[in-house]
């Protein structure tokens, strides 16, 4: 007889909706799909992490409370149930939720989730993580490095399996240098600057700003009022990737982008192997100090080559010591990598207050 599948649930809350995915515990790698290509005797054309998973496109309130656990769930349970049931209805083991905002405006979601998921779906072991973090395990993991996660902001995260280390993601008021935002802000300020006639502007990025919004003096009044502004500002980046090749403007823009990425990673790589005693020797005086794993993940990065290679020769100059891979996977992946650990008591990521809480069947008593 088949032994029983032990069920996890991986979610993604971010601006662009929640995303749900049902995985095998035990292997959740196993889910196999047949590509072009694949041969007649079943050779394994490609690897499907999870099994299935839902999609709704209405991005989790945000109120007084920070994001509403009453809407999550209003969401979440449905989604939840209809995965299930495809299942066979069967029971699941643990839950892992990666949200956006969660560590400064996850209260309302760690009062109230641990409870309502067991009672709804009988669940005794939820991980609550910041998006940063689901998008690190799935980038990279439970093995100690970095990830840049970029998007409409832009944070950087990471860790030597012993605790978190964390740089911006702080808004786009008061940071997500060389995100999405910082640089669609960038090139409508540059121009600004050449509708204005001052120095730094850009006739080339003020041809694509009246392109998009309509007459330069009419752009605090279309853009202010917003309630996404960041999503407004993000919305530009690509017109300042489209303009880099032949405007110095665009490219300087998306060269200090590159800049404040690489000096984010390289504030949050591990400065020690994991178990070593103490710090390690720097790269430059003895070339002892491990090659700190860093991947780049998000949505910014698929502006391609205006931006990666500046990011590039940004990443050889600040971390010499710093091995580049690519992402294995996204945030959604990442969830489910963590609720798998969970369910199989391997969760090797370090615990933090803001950044990944987790609750057991101990604390749900």
């Amino acid at each position: 007889m088949a032994a029983a599948v032990t069920w996890v649930l991986g979610v993604d809350s971010g601006g662009s909706g929640l995303r749900v995915a049902l995985a095998d515990a035990a292997n959740p790698a196993l889910t196999e799909s047949a590509a072009s290509g694949s041969t007649a005797s079943g050779t394994q054309a490609s690897v499907s992490l999870v099994s299935e998973s839902v999609v709704s496109r209405v991005p989790v309130r945000t109120g007084p409370r920070g994001i509403e656990a009453a809407h999550l769930l209003e969401q979440l349970l449905p989604m939840a149930g209809e995965l299930l049931g495809r299942a066979g209805g069967a029971g699941v083991s643990a839950v892992a939720i990666g949200a956006a905002g969660m560590a400064t405006l996850g209260d309302d979601l760690r009062a109230e989730l641990p409870a309502a998921l067991e009672r709804s779906l009988g669940v005794r072991r939820l991980a609550l993580a910041a998006d940063a973090v689901t998008a690190y395990a799935g980038a990279l993991g439970q093995r100690p490095g970095a990830v840049v996660a970029a998007g409409t902001g832009m944070i950087a995260l990471g860790t030597d399996l012993t605790r978190w280390r964390r740089a911006d993601g702080w808004g786009h008021l008061l940071g997500d240098c060389g995100g999405g935002a910082w640089i669609g802000r960038a090139g409508l300020e540059a121009g600004m600057r050449a509708y204005d006639g001052r120095r730094g502007g850009s006739a080339a990025l003020l041809e694509r700003l009246e392109a998009v919004f309509g007459p330069a003096a009419g752009l605090p009044g279309a853009l202010y009022p917003r309630s996404d502004r960041p999503a407004v500002l993000a919305s530009f980046a690509p017109e300042v990737a489209r303009c880099a090749a032949s405007d110095p403007v665009a490219a300087a823009i998306l060269r200090e982008a590159a800049r404040q990425i690489a000096e984010a990673a390289a504030a949050v790589c591990p400065p020690e192997s994991p178990g070593s005693s103490g710090p390690s020797a720097p790269a430059e005086s003895s070339g002892s100090r491990p090659r700190c794993e860093v991947a780049l993940t998000g949505g910014l990065f698929k502006m391609g080559d205006p931006l990666l290679t500046p990011a590039r020769e940004e990443f050889a100059a600040l971390l010499p010591y710093a091995r580049p891979v690519p992402a294995a996977g996204d945030p959604l992946v990442g969830a489910v990598l963590i609720a798998s650990a969970l369910a199989t008591e391997s969760l090797r990521l370090p615990p933090h207050p803001q950044l990944l809480r987790v609750v057991t069947e101990q604390d749900t008593r």
